[in-house]
């Protein structure tokens, strides 16, 4: 079974069960994919963190994810913005990613942020912050299509 076939599998699950939360677990070749949910209909979920944990990131080096983070920035074309690298952090051997430009409006600034950490671990979030307060997390509104496609590059982009 594809892992697009397997994420819309358990999101019909999930979408019987009862509450707002919910959480997608994956084992793919090569890792773990986990998507934490707070909505799911017929053709869109909403979700507060996307993440693929992959041993095959275990000791990669800044040099290395930035490579990686720029392969990705060209795939995730789909988002709402495109996403660009912000900052490389060399002790902490981190890749932090941002919509560039940020979704503005009247009330302040969204944007996805995506992080790339050696040890293995892809993330992806949105956050929105209003003028006068600090960021927050908020869920991000896509097609399920967009959750698989966004997974399957995330497994694809080290494999």
């Amino acid at each position: 079974m594809s892992l697009k076939q397997q994420i819309d599998q358990q999101l019909t699950q999930l979408a019987s069960s009862p509450g707002d939360k919910h959480e997608l677990s994956i084992a793919v070749a090569g890792g773990h994919l986990e998507c934490q949910l707070t909505a799911i209909d017929s053709m869109s979920c909403s979700f507060r963190l996307l993440e693929f944990q992959t041993s095959k990131l275990a000791g990669a080096s800044v040099q290395q994810l930035k490579e990686l983070s720029e392969a990705l920035s060209k795939r995730l074309s789909y988002l709402l913005e495109p996403i660009g690298i912000v900052e490389a952090d060399d002790e902490q051997c981190v890749v932090q990613m941002r919509s560039n430009p940020p979704q503005r409006d009247d009330d302040g600034t969204s944007y996805y942020e995506l992080l790339l950490r050696t040890g293995g671990t892809i993330s992806l979030c949105r956050y929105t912050k209003n003028r006068g307060d600090a960021r927050q997390t908020v869920p991000a509104l896509v097609t399920r299509e967009v959750l698989a496609r966004l997974a399957t590059d995330f497994v694809d982009a080290v494999a």
